[in-house]
């Protein structure tokens, strides 16, 4: 696993795995973007089955992060290169914990939830879908403020 700690390949003091993270966090609002135009265009199975790859991929992503960070020796390892004060990125990070953390909450919710309907045979467009449509839009908000808080947080780290 040396490869997670060799240079990163957008130039800033990053090790590899955290500027991998980090393009998949930048591309999840894009990703999840593109499978909401597939159910407004009616591609609901695929729409379904899109969403299910994403979340899948991003709690594995998640998980090589969580592995990368340990590795690297925690927090405290990370934060010592960085010329930001320390509580304003404590702050910065903590934001970005609750955010993320609230919408993996709604997200694994509105998929859990739509997959018992679907395997009830509940035909989408139907009964739910308002509510459905609500929490994807809570969960498409939640995953872009996820990837900005993301984004800043390596930004501290690894460019400032």
């Amino acid at each position: 696993m040396n490869y997670m700690f060799q240079p990163g390949f957008l130039g800033t003091k990053a090790p590899f795995f955290m500027d991998f993270v980090t393009l998949v966090v930048a591309m999840l609002p894009l990703l999840v973007g593109i499978a909401i135009m597939l159910a407004r265009k009616g591609y609901y199975d695929l729409h379904g089955k899109l969403q299910g790859l994403i979340f899948i991929i991003s709690v594995i992503v998640v998980g090589y992060f969580e592995y990368g960070v340990r590795l690297g020796g925690g927090y405290e390892a990370f934060v010592q290169k960085t010329g930001v004060s320390h509580n304003y990125l404590f702050v910065v990070l903590v934001i970005h914990i609750v955010i993320s953390v609230l919408t993996l909450g709604i997200w694994s919710s509105t998929l859990w939830r739509a997959f018992k309907e679907h395997k009830r045979g509940g035909i989408l467009p139907g009964v739910g879908s308002a509510a459905h449509k609500r929490a994807g839009i809570r969960t498409f908000i939640g995953i872009s403020l996820t990837s900005l808080t993301g984004i800043w947080v390596y930004l501290l780290l690894f460019v400032f």
